[in-house]
Parts: C-alpha cells; sequence; structure tokens
C-alpha cells in the first residue's frame, strides 16, 4: 500500500487513541514517515498533515491544539517522498468532503510555534508596552508570560493523563515563543 495511487483511504483506517490508557502517546509512529489526520473527542477531522517522524509532530500538535487532538489516523511508508506524502493528504481532505479547520484559515496554530504576544492578558501587554521599559525588561515580562501559558498547557495535558515530558525550548521563550525542545 506505499505506492502513489495504492493507498487506503481515511474511512477504512483505525483509530489510534492520541493518549493511550497508560499516558504515552503512540510510540510505535516514532521515527516512521507517513501521513496522519487528527481528530477531536467526537471524531471530527481537526487536521492532516505528513512527517518524516510522525510522533514527533503530534506531539508538537498536541501542546499547540490540546483541546482538538483525540484520535489519529496514520498511514506510514517506507521512503520519504514529498509527492506521495501530499497525495495521500490531499486525497483524505477530499474525501473528508471539506478542509479541515488545521487546514484552512487555522493552519499557523498547527503548524508554527505558540506566539505568546497573541494570547498576553490585557495587564501583560500593559507591562510589556511601558515606554519605561528596556529590552532587558521586555524579554522579562514576555519571558514570564510564556512560562504562564507552557503552565497552562501543561496543566491541560496532565489533565488528560499525559505521563509524557514536555519540554519546551527555552531559548525561544525570550522571542515569546513556545515550542518543544
Amino acid at each position: 500500500m506505499n505506492t502513489e495511487t495504492n493507498f487506503p483511504s481515511l474511512a477504512t483506517l483505525e483509530y489510534f487513541p492520541y493518549i493511550d490508557d497508560n499516558g504515552q502517546l503512540p510510540e510505535q509512529f516514532q521515527g516512521k514517515i507517513g501521513v496522519y489526520a487528527i481528530f477531536n473527542q467526537e471524531k471530527v477531522l481537526q487536521f492532516v498533515g505528513y512527517s518524516r517522524d510522525i510522533y514527533i509532530s503530534i506531539k508538537q500538535h498536541l501542546v499547540r491544539q490540546p483541546q482538538r487532538c483525540y484520535w489519529l489516523k496514520v498511514q506510514t511508508i517506507e521512503r520519504p517522498n514529498r509527492t506521495v506524502l501530499e497525495s495521500i493528504e490531499q486525497a483524505w481532505i477530499a474525501e473528508n468532503g471539506s478542509v479541515p479547520l488545521g487546514n484552512g484559515d487555522n493552519k499557523d496554530k498547527w503548524t508554527n510555534p505558540i506566539n505568546v504576544k497573541a494570547i498576553m492578558t490585557f495587564e501583560e501587554k500593559a507591562n510589556y508596552e511601558k515606554p519605561v521599559n528596556d529590552e532587558l525588561t521586555q524579554i522579562k515580562i514576555i519571558k514570564n508570560v510564556a512560562r504562564r501559558v507552557e503552565a497552562e498547557i501543561l496543566a491541560v495535558l496532565e489533565a488528560r493523563g499525559l505521563q509524557v515530558q514536555i519540554r519546551f525550548n527555552p531559548k525561544l521563550k525570550e522571542e515569546g515563543l513556545l515550542d518543544l525542545k
């Protein structure tokens, strides 16, 4: 099932829980190349993507969109081939009948680091924009915002039972970005 024209439809693939009963992500996809579809709690398609390491990608998506990542469907391939991967991705989106939210206007929320500047509280924004602030003070403020958002994400994942260690890249926090290390 690894040729360009011979891959399964999305409907025929089995669902995998995003977080299993032991609080783990599906480790069988570590280091695997392929296409994956992410579904919410009601099994409504949220995002279709492809990756050279599905496990790392789905871990990133879970951190970026924890409320939307409950179920997975996956098709692996042996060798990286962008044409094949894009063909499967487009076929699954077409099969869905509409573009999933994560592949449309909200794609950056699924594929880019979290920009904490966009989710600052009014108070945080006011402190950050004070004219008396030097660059060092602004970096300190933005790092604190990043830590707050990180703690909120980790609390959501802990409440879902996740046992996998999540480590954010500390260097990016200074820029107001959260992404996994």
